[in-house]
């Protein structure tokens, strides 16, 4: 069984288990991703676990294409879907592995794991690495069929830099889910700016009646 993983962050690794099962190529540079790459070794699936790019449809038309997305699929299509749920309230979503398709996040789905939203980033990063690996190796193994997404479509809008500006008149759990939705290092901090000032915040911690984290402040 071969396989390709394409993934451009740093938080996924492969478990021992999946390297010594199967034939692996990683992909991490948009320019590494090519049809003339794939053709030359015929891969038997493409798992796609945090890919920054647009993949040409000459890839998904040709080759099972696998891309791993957090939320209730249906809903919750489109960007940022950990944060946007962690900001509607969420405390698990089901982590889906689907198959690419031209329309965004919108393909059958092979099998989802229900994964916990609690705790930093990193924290959640770190859940989805272990739910992934286990998806990989069973759909790699088990002739799985997708299912269509039943249920009516919600998508996020993706949220940006400028939206990690805290907003006043929020609660101090909201505070606390902010800070630490985004708290990895491939991420942006959440921020506030006091005249030519900012200041940024990581390592949140929630304790009953207040929040302890880490600042730093710097120039605009």
């Amino acid at each position: 069984m071969k396989i390709v993983i394409c993934n451009s962050k740093n938080w996924f690794n492969l478990d021992a288990n999946n390297e010594s099962s199967f034939s692996i190529n990683i992909i991490k540079h948009k320019k590494d991703l090519t049809k003339d790459f794939l053709d030359s070794i015929s891969p038997d699936y493409i798992f796609f676990v945090h890919w920054s790019f647009i993949v040409p449809s000459e890839i998904y038309s040709n080759f099972e294409c696998i891309v791993f997305h957090t939320a209730p699929l249906p809903y919750g299509r489109g960007g940022t879907p950990i944060q946007n749920l962690i900001l509607e309230g969420f405390k698990t979503a089901p982590l889906c592995a689907l198959r690419m398709i031209g329309e965004l996040d919108s393909g059958p789905i092979y099998e989802k794991r229900e994964i916990s939203l609690d705790g930093s980033l990193s924290d959640i990063f770190s859940r989805l690495n272990y739910a992934i690996n286990i998806l990989i190796r069973n759909i790699s193994r088990g002739n799985i069929v997708p299912s269509e997404q039943v249920g009516k479509p919600h998508v996020f809008k993706k949220l940006t830099k400028e939206s990690n500006e805290l907003p006043s008149n929020i609660s101090l759990l909201q505070l606390y889910d902010r800070i630490r939705m985004l708290d990895h290092e491939d991420y942006p901090n959440p921020f506030l700016i006091s005249g030519d000032l900012k200041f940024e915040f990581f390592n949140a911690e929630l304790d009953d009646d207040a929040i302890t984290v880490k600042c730093r402040i710097s120039k605009c």
